[in-house]
């Protein structure tokens, strides 16, 4: 049984306080992480806000992780997300995965965050100072899943 660690917060995280969490243990021959951060590729967006349904994410989030460690010998799953406003360049997620095997690991970590950006309940808000935009979500986000159907045939 993996040991999974799910939070919804405002304050940021620490990286390498989380991949602490990780030490010591042997069979763990492969961690995968993922940050994700408030991007700013064109000088439009300097701040972001992000809202959530308390309870209801967190249950969303584990159904999330319940499913990958169905699909994939996890040893380990955190994912950390924030909520609230956030400027740009800051963490928004974590998401780190261990496995035995470095493909477990992988292809897990990359599971849950095509899930979690579709499935879980967050409302996401961009722009800049005091204009923020509701986002819509995207094709792509919703074209990686398919990406994953094959595990759900059968």
């Amino acid at each position: 049984m993996a040991d999974i660690r799910i939070q919804v917060q405002s304050a940021d995280f620490d990286f390498a306080t989380e991949y602490a969490r990780f030490d010591g243990n042997a069979a763990m021959g492969a961690i995968v992480a993922f940050v994700g951060r408030v991007r700013d590729l064109d000088g439009s967006i300097s701040a972001m806000s992000l809202e959530h349904y308390p309870g209801m994410t967190e249950k969303s989030l584990a159904k999330i992780v319940d499913e990958a460690c169905g699909y994939w010998p996890l040893q380990a799953v955190t994912v950390i997300h924030r909520v609230g406003d956030l400027q740009a360049a800051e963490q928004i997620v974590l998401v780190l995965t261990a496995s035995a095997h470095r493909q477990a690991a992988y292809e897990s970590n990359a599971f849950i965050m095509d899930f979690l950006k579709t499935q879980a309940p967050f409302w996401k808000k961009e722009g800049n100072g005091a204009c923020l935009k509701w986002l819509d979500a995207r094709e792509s986000d919703q074209s990686a899943l398919d990406r994953w159907q094959y595990l759900r045939v059968g």
